[in-house]
């Protein structure tokens, strides 16, 4: 099995359904090989519905993980059945997982007699089943009705069992389309060959993909704004702290455009980071490694604290771009103005960063909040082209000279971009260890002023005739 995870909607789609603790996210792990679901031994520690395209044995698919089904009067838990079932719904393949050390329930064969009548293509996997003398429990799930060949017996942490489940998948997959292949003439190789040598390192294609970032302290509204934009309840909502633990990803096209949403589990202070919330934090992190844009959610309805600043501060390590959004408007009476000088305060490093405040609650400047997000990736993705570029670093160092330090004379030969995601920028010249970085950090404001780059950060180079621009790359803080 290979992780794809391209988010083709034409996927045969593979739901996921049990009750907690079964192991259902270890199977989702074991068939995407990679670590995408949180494994824990606390019942319920799946909540949202997570999506991954897979490939099974040479076939497609799209993977979706459920919640663990929980008769229970908790609304959390009554939220994720509706959940899991809807997806069971939408799915065309249905494994219905139990566990087999325990003997078969009621709660189990009614969840499966309303899957199965679905009419879906629907297997009934028992999960640990350690040892071949623990296959005789398997005769007591034949009380479900079920045929032999959908009957699958296996132990997902000892790898025992899950092949003759895969090939069942497999048989139940359309072939993978052959993807054409393009010739290369004789001259089109040459020119690559060119190409190499002679076009900058930056000459690349866009994907157009947004890949946005949802983080902030818990509880300040990251999965009700994950919600307001996609426009439909993906994501479970709650007053409790750390509903959300596993990140849940969610695209959908808008304006020619492909958005991908993560929203994170919420971060707390790391001393009260316990058990689960740890594999949180890490795969935040993780998270943010794979983001082109990022949203840092604050709540706009209490005051902002230390806690914010060092969230925020993973952002401007990652070098994203970023909207900072006040959720919760509707709940402070301060003017915008007033909250905005406290934020601007707290948050100098991403003074480049625009402030919307919202409302997801009642849905206020939601929409404001979306093309916003397509005009940040625009600037974040853009390519100067090298004549402006040249001739705004030149007005910039006629306006304010290059400094002379000891005497010794700079001179900047040209400037070209050589990357995209963020805009980095080289300065080729005669002694670029002498350039002092309160210089960059001029040159960075001034490129502000003559080109829109909202919202995105900029990095400034400065290397001799020769020296490959992406090399040994340095960081410019941007705080004024």
């Amino acid at each position: 099995m290979q992780s794809i995870n391209t988010n083709r909607q034409d996927l045969t789609k593979i739901a996921l359904v049990g009750q907690p603790n079964v192991g259902k996210s270890s199977l989702f792990n074991r068939i995407a090989q990679k670590r995408i679901a949180i494994v824990s031994d606390l019942a319920g520690t799946t909540r949202d519905i997570r999506k991954h395209e897979v490939e099974i044995l040479d076939r497609e698919a799209l993977m979706l993980d459920t919640g663990g089904i929980d008769e229970t009067n908790d609304a959390i838990f009554s939220n994720v059945k509706r959940k899991a079932i809807d997806t069971a719904k939408e799915a065309d393949i249905i494994l219905f997982m139990v566990d087999g050390k325990k003997l078969p329930d009621d709660k189990d064969k009614e969840l499966f007699y309303e899957l199965q009548a679905l009419g879906k293509q629907l297997a009934l996997v028992v999960n640990k089943i350690d040892n071949d003398k623990e296959k005789e429990r398997l005769w007591d799930f034949y009380e479900f009705g079920i045929s032999d060949d959908r009957l699958f017996g296996m132990s997902v942490s000892h790898d025992r069992g899950t092949r003759a489940l895969f090939e069942w998948l497999r048989d139940q997959l359309p072939e993978k389309e052959e993807e054409p292949t393009i010739g290369v003439s004789e001259e089109d190789e040459e020119f690559s060959q060119e190409d190499e040598t002679e076009f900058n390192p930056m000459e690349q294609e866009d994907d157009g993909h947004l890949r946005v970032a949802i983080i902030g302290r818990t509880n300040v509204g990251k999965s009700s704004i994950l919600n307001a934009i996609i426009g439909e309840e993906r994501s479970v909502v709650s007053p409790i702290a750390g509903t959300t633990i596993d990140p849940v990803d969610e695209s959908f096209e808008f304006k020619d455009k492909q958005i991908t949403f993560v929203d994170t589990a919420g971060l707390r202070r790391r001393g009260k980071i316990e058990g689960i919330e740890k594999y949180a934090l890490m795969r935040t992190k993780d998270m943010l490694s794979r983001a082109n844009l990022a949203l840092v959610v604050l709540d706009a309805s209490s005051e902002l604290v230390d806690l914010d600043e060092k969230i925020a501060g993973l952002v401007d390590e990652y070098g994203l771009g970023t909207i900072i959004v006040l959720n919760k408007w509707d709940e402070n009476m301060d003017t915008f103005k007033k909250l905005e000088d406290k934020v601007r305060q707290k948050f100098k490093f991403l003074y480049y960063a625009p402030i919307i405040a919202v409302s997801a609650k009642t849905g206020r400047s939601i929409d404001r909040l979306k093309d916003k997000l397509v005009e940040i990736y625009e600037n974040y993705a853009q390519r100067i082209p090298t004549s402006l570029l040249n001739r705004t670093i030149e007005e910039a160092t006629i306006r304010h000279a290059l400094p002379s330090p000891n005497g010794a004379y700079l001179r900047i030969y040209y400037t070209t971009q050589f990357q995209t995601k963020p805009p980095r920028v080289a300065l080729i010249m005669n002694k670029p260890n002498l350039l002092h970085f309160s210089y960059k950090r001029y040159l960075i404001n001034f490129l502000r002023d003559n080109i829109n780059f909202e919202g995105t950060p900029i990095h400034i180079v400065a290397r001799k005739k020769g020296e490959r621009a992406d090399e040994d790359d340095e960081h410019i803080s941007e705080e004024d």
